[in-house]
């Protein structure tokens, strides 16, 4: 656990007691100070009170007088689409409101690392798609070289319930918008931009709003380096302004869709192949094509983020390849559940949204393609771009028939239930075809988490192909 700095003897409110939640008033208790905690779920404060917290209502009139802080859980929201009266009351009083990561960033380094030879130091992942692989791939690898290394943020553990840092150690940071645009310090030795495309505008206000909180991590943090994607219009922008010159190799472009070249530092891979460039030569190249758990043009854009967040911390080309090569992928992301028949079958639920469920379209061929769930903002019209492998659609979802309404040129079952989609998939699929769960939507209609909808299918994979 890292305990929290600079609130010793004072009393810290803690609004909302799920994991991060928990773990804050922990880790403020751990730092001497006094965690008032609070959550609109009596189930949750009664947990809270076992551990011997105090929970207080925080909307009672006085109750910021004595607080020196508001800490907020990051699903909570504090400005868009409203804020939580909550964080209405603190702002009021003039309190300040932070997150968990805020926390953490101020409080991680402590005065005994002036004993440590290799000073620690902390990667942040950000973006729309590939942060979960990315920072697993970065951690992976590194574990691989055997480097001291931790996984938290928005995968593995929470940022305040990992050990203090040893000599050398890399903490591998995957940060959701929800985390990075509210925390109040924000210092990566590295930071990572994966992707952007629309997601989460009702948080955020909008897209502008959505790049806002992402670009936070660069512009508040001030990384020593900055990997930054750069096949959307926003992330060419970031790395144009973080960089001082063309030349400037603080800042390493990452590309899927173009060979970079010039004078600064880049990764890039075409056709399967990944390749880095400084000061305009070669200076490394992985053959992607291969690496079972990578595959697709999605996972050689994570691959070539990881790259080069791994060069950045002193590891050789050849030791990055073959952390690659072992490298299982995570579950519910182009994970290969299952191989039956010649017919095989992918559970990609984390594909919450359309660019994530495009780039799982373009990764196989021959797709009986399992899809639906709760729609986000914009629809899913332009997925049928991208369903030329297609070979046909099995939409599940409450709305499951205004969903495939939108596939044109697609042959598509309105089949709701996933056991209903497994089953005719099966009964239909021919050997060389892959069955994919990619919903290009959320699972709140019909499931609590997207982990919860992956489960299904492999249930329902494993029940009807075994």
């Amino acid at each position: 656990m890292i305990p929290v700095r600079g609130f010793e003897n004072h009393k810290v409110a803690v609004l909302g007691l799920g994991r991060s939640g928990m773990a804050t008033a922990r880790a403020l208790h751990e730092g001497k100070a006094t965690a008032i905690c609070w959550d609109d779920n009596p189930e949750a404060r009664a947990r809270a009170e076992e551990e011997g917290f105090v929970c207080a209502n925080l909307m009672t009139q006085g109750a910021f007088e004595d607080i020196s802080a508001l800490i907020v859980s990051p699903g909570i929201p504090h400005l868009y689409p409203g804020p939580n009266p909550v964080v209405t009351a603190a702002l009021n009083a003039g309190v300040p409101v932070d997150n968990d990561i805020g926390l953490f960033f101020r409080s991680f380094a402590t005065p005994e690392w002036d004993n440590l030879e290799v000073m620690p130091k902390v990667v942040a992942v950000t973006g729309s798609n590939g942060k979960s692989t990315t920072s697993a791939l970065i951690h992976h690898v590194l574990e691989h070289a055997q480097r001291p290394t931790q996984l938290a943020g928005n995968i593995g553990r929470g940022v305040l319930d990992i050990e203090p840092a040893v000599d050398g150690d890399v903490v591998v940071l995957e940060l959701s918008s929800y985390q990075t645009e509210l925390a109040r310090s924000l210092t990566p030795d590295i930071a990572v931009f994966t992707n952007l495309s629309p997601d989460h505008l009702d948080r955020h206000g909008g897209m502008g709003g959505y790049f806002a909180a992402k670009r936070r991590l660069f512009a508040e943090g001030g990384p020593d380096r900055a990997v930054i994607g750069i096949d959307e219009a926003e992330g060419a922008f970031l790395a144009g302004q973080l960089s001082m010159a063309a030349a400037d190799d603080r800042v390493i472009r990452v590309s899927v869709d173009q060979k970079l070249s010039g004078p600064g530092w880049n990764v890039f891979a075409k056709k399967g192949f990944l390749s880095e460039y400084r000061k305009g030569r070669q200076a490394g190249s992985i053959d992607l094509r291969a690496i079972k758990g990578l595959p697709g043009v999605h996972n050689h854009q994570n691959a070539c983020a990881a790259y080069a967040v791994c060069r950045t911390l002193g590891l050789a080309p050849r030791v990055i390849e073959a952390g690659f090569q072992s490298f299982g992928g995570l579950p519910h992301r182009s994970q290969i559940v299952a191989e039956a028949d010649g017919v095989t079958y992918v559970n990609d639920s984390k594909a919450t949204n359309v660019d994530a469920a495009k780039m799982a379209l373009g990764a196989f061929k021959r797709i009986r393609w399992i899809c639906g769930g709760l729609e986000k903002e914009g629809g899913v019209g332009d997925l049928a771009e991208a369903a030329g492998e297609v070979v046909k659609a099995y939409v599940i979802g409450r709305e499951a028939a205004g969903f495939a309404m939108q596939l044109k040129g697609v042959e598509a079952e309105v089949c709701t239930t996933m056991q209903d989609a497994v089953a005719r998939a099966v009964a239909e699929a021919e050997e060389g075809d892959t069955v994919l769960l990619a919903p290009a939507a959320a699972s709140f209609d019909q499931y609590d988490s997207f982990e919860k909808r992956g489960e299904d299918f492999m249930a329902e994979v494993a029940a009807q192909t075994g």
